[in-house]
């Protein structure tokens, strides 16, 4: 009993983490005013970027089919797959469901509709492209768990099983650098299937770039494949773009992939944020990129894109530019201190002590919900269920491999795509 009790107990003070963040998350909750920045300061994103960062929210839902529905040829899902008739599955892969495993879809974009598909079908800005998604965790609850794991030494070089190629030397160095261990095992578990199709691809479609995108815990392995992509084979021409990406390892890691990806000259002035190759995108009240926590020794890279407006659906006036990797107008704002982190937990484990949830208790999870509702220390809107649309929220609810990507859109309408009279704006923008 002791040990339901000591694990309750830690649950508790695990929240009262999260909950701080969100507590403190909640002050950049501002929308922007229009026009070239909003009163903070911050520059929203172009209507290009715009549609380009939310093709790929689409791009990277469906990969939620794998592993359930499915995902078939030539590219037909129970979700979204249907929004892009230019797309031709190559491969699918799914290791399992533990943290080390990995899950998702690789496909190529020849810019040309399908005979399969109909004529009034397409994709006003499918191109020429090879595309990798990674899917993230159907689970907060567990993402939570699996962030604590300790990192481990990061090496840029590819394994034996690389397919049979010769090794090259890194074109950077990654000196001290440390990795989330979870997310590093998830790679090389994807690895093995990932890298063969994608080489023979490439060696077929030489000039078609390779694109990223992960969501969550997949958004942390296409940040690992993407660094072996560029450092280890070489391949310049990648276009990577994550969604409520975690910290996936320390400040050398990070510095590591600022350099990798130019992102450190874009924060000193020399690169323009609208043609990154590296596009981490951060959505208010999310708390997995602010995970895992600092004092255990994780950083966030730059690149990052912030979402300000805490519901569905954004506007572009709601995506804005940040700079560096801890742009405190960003998703950095929600990040805190040890010390607020142990003031905060402490209060919260003795009011769950005084209420006797931190005993050894019958009916555990009853209690916890309890806890969850009464405690004036944890803002009221921290309920799981909000914790999964907040780290789900990207442009759509991200997740669901259902029709149209989640249960009737959840009554919102769909993104200007081209096809109305509404659209001439964008597109000339476009």
């Amino acid at each position: 009993m002791r040990f339901i009790a000591c694990g309750l107990s830690g649950l508790v003070r695990f929240a009262s983490l999260l909950a701080l963040a969100l507590n403190v998350g909640a002050t950049i909750n501002q929308r922007p005013l229009g026009g070239g920045s909003d009163d903070h300061g911050r520059q929203p994103v172009s209507v290009a970027l715009f549609s380009s960062l939310e093709r790929m929210s689409r791009l990277v839902d469906i990969a939620y089919c794998v592993g359930t529905t499915g995902v078939s040829e030539p590219f037909s899902c129970a979700s979204r797959c249907i929004e892009f008739p230019t797309l031709v599955l190559a491969k699918t892969w799914n290791t399992g469901i533990l943290m080390k495993d990995s899950c998702g879809y690789i496909a190529v974009d020849h810019g040309v509709r399908r005979p399969d598909t109909k004529e009034d079908e397409r994709d006003l800005l499918g191109g020429k492209a090879i595309i990798i998604a990674f899917r993230g965790t159907y689970s907060i609850a567990n993402t939570v768990v699996d962030l604590s794991t300790v990192p481990q030494e990061y090496l840029p070089y590819p394994s034996p099983d690389n397919g049979g190629e010769t090794a090259k030397a890194p074109s950077h160095k990654c000196d001290n650098c440390t990795v989330h261990q979870g997310f590093l095992e998830s790679w090389q578990q994807a690895r093995k299937l990932v890298l063969p199709e994608i080489e023979a691809l490439k060696a077929q479609f030489p000039d078609y770039p390779v694109h990223l995108v992960g969501h969550s815990l997949g958004g942390a392995v296409a940040m690992l494949a993407a660094l072996e992509l560029r450092v280890s084979l070489g391949w310049d021409d990648l276009l990577v773009t994550t969604f409520g990406e975690p910290k996936v390892g320390n400040q050398p890691l990070c510095d590591y992939v600022d350099a990798v990806f130019a992102l450190d000259a874009e924060a000193a002035g020399a690169a323009d944020p609208e043609k990154r190759v590296y596009r981490r995108v951060t959505h208010a009240d999310d708390p997995v990129p602010l995970l895992p926590l600092t004092e255990w020794g994780y950083r966030s890279h730059g690149g990052e894109f912030f979402i300000t407006k805490p519901d569905l659906s954004p506007s572009v006036e709601d995506v804005v530019v940040c700079r560096g990797a801890s742009d405190d107008q960003c998703i950095a704002q929600g990040d805190v201190e040890v010390e607020e982190v142990e003031a905060v937990a402490d209060e919260v484990v003795q009011e769950a002590g005084e209420e006797g949830l931190a005993g050894p208790v019958e009916g555990t999870a009853p209690q916890e919900r309890r806890w969850v509702k009464r405690f004036p220390s944890v803002p009221a809107r921290f309920k799981l269920w909000q914790l999964f649309f907040a780290h789900r929220d990207y442009f759509w609810r991200i997740g669901l491999c259902v029709p149209g990507g989640d249960p009737a859109n959840w009554g919102r309408e769909k993104y200007p795509d081209g096809q109305g009279d509404d659209d001439d704006a964008r597109l000339e923008e476009l």
